[in-house]
């Protein structure tokens, strides 16, 4: 079957791939879309350092082709979004109704691909740049058919990352303010997630001008063009004299996560969701911090997929959630390195490959 395995040095598209049956309390789904993240990309850069050889992917929606031993609520013919969170659900985070901190849900990448009969990673617990996959069955979460499958592969992740930053980790409440730096496939969904939640000012930061129009879509009242002002921070002041309740950085940029605590409100809230390199650190100024103000991390918009998924998808078919506009272009796997370059250099908030 065909898939992208990244070998270490390169990404491309193969045709012998083969993965194993799914077992007790797993699944496999015969993969219809997949939605093309800054994190697959950033793989093959060593901005996250992962084992070679991987097959890529993790934002993928299917049909489920057959299950293992105990799976129950899921069967063969159900469309299904995939979640990257293969969580455990018995340990104290999980009890808590805390997955996105399962301890087993980070790392330890299995293996249920071969090539050659050699063994490849499954990246992210899922790979879904593949035409079938086995996940564990937590992580497959039924939607109605009616949704289009290019659509419903992004609610596993830049949906759930951006608007699951916005309603489960930062709490945004009515009427309060949102600053999202970064108006790509991340931050194009914390403000469709602020515009939900009901925050009145919602300001787009980004470089590049050709992202107004779709930010103000999503939800931005306000867009700073950083590429055309001296001082982006500055002009957001403008919009924002005392500073924003909530600051969202969806780059992974330190000079820019410092712009985003340098913004806060009193008791505001910076919330990082860009990923930097594993090694770099950003700084601020300590006694600002002293006004109850808070920076938080966010990991996989501290979501609950069997839940979150179900809901964002209703509020899709509800016309409350945005997720054809998400879709820029899509191709067929076999255009992956079109579509890399297209995420790459800024083209597309969203690129799915196609099976």
């Amino acid at each position: 079957m065909r898939g992208v395995v990244f070998d270490g040095e390169q990404a491309r598209v193969v045709d012998d791939l083969e993965v194993r049956d799914p077992g007790p309390g797993e699944v496999l789904v015969a993969i219809a879309a997949a939605g093309l993240c800054h994190s697959d990309l950033s793989v093959i850069d060593g901005t996250i350092p992962f084992p070679p050889p991987v097959v890529l992917g993790h934002e993928g929606a299917g049909v489920v082709e057959a299950v293992g031993a105990g799976v129950t609520h899921v069967a063969p013919g159900d469309h299904v979004s995939l979640s990257t969170l293969a969580n455990c659900g018995a340990c104290a985070d999980c009890d808590r109704g805390r997955p996105t901190m399962c301890r087993k849900a980070i790392g330890r990448p299995g293996q249920p691909f071969s090539r050659g009969g050699k063994p490849l990673f499954q990246f992210a617990s899922n790979s879904a740049f593949a035409e079938r996959t086995v996940v564990r069955a937590v992580q497959a979460v039924k939607i109605p058919d009616d949704i289009p499958m290019a659509s419903a592969a992004l609610i596993g992740c830049g949906v759930l990352t951006g608007v699951g930053a916005v309603l489960n980790r930062a709490r945004v409440d009515r009427g309060e303010s949102v600053v999202v730096i970064g108006a790509g496939g991340i931050g194009l969904n914390v403000l469709q997630g602020a515009r939900i939640a009901g925050a009145t000012t919602i300001v787009a930061v980004d470089a590049n001008p050709a992202k107004e129009a779709v930010a103000r879509q999503f939800g931005a009242t306000h867009f700073v063009d950083a590429s055309a002002v001296a001082n982006a921070p500055a002009a957001v002041k403008e919009i924002l004299p005392t500073g924003t309740d909530h600051a969202f950085e969806c780059v992974g940029n330190v000079r820019l996560i410092r712009q985003a605590i340098d913004l806060l409100d009193r008791h505001g809230q910076a919330v990082l969701l860009g990923v930097p390199g594993f090694e770099e650190e950003a700084s601020f100024r300590v006694s600002s911090m002293y006004l109850d103000k808070t920076v938080m991390g966010c990991r996989y918009g501290s979501s609950r997929p069997q839940r979150d998924i179900a809901l964002y998808a209703e509020l899709y078919r509800k016309g409350q959630l945005l997720l054809d506009e998400l879709v820029t272009e899509v191709y067929p796997v076999e255009d992956f390195a079109k579509a890399a370059d297209d995420a790459k250099h800024g083209r597309v908030a969203r690129g799915v490959l196609t099976f």
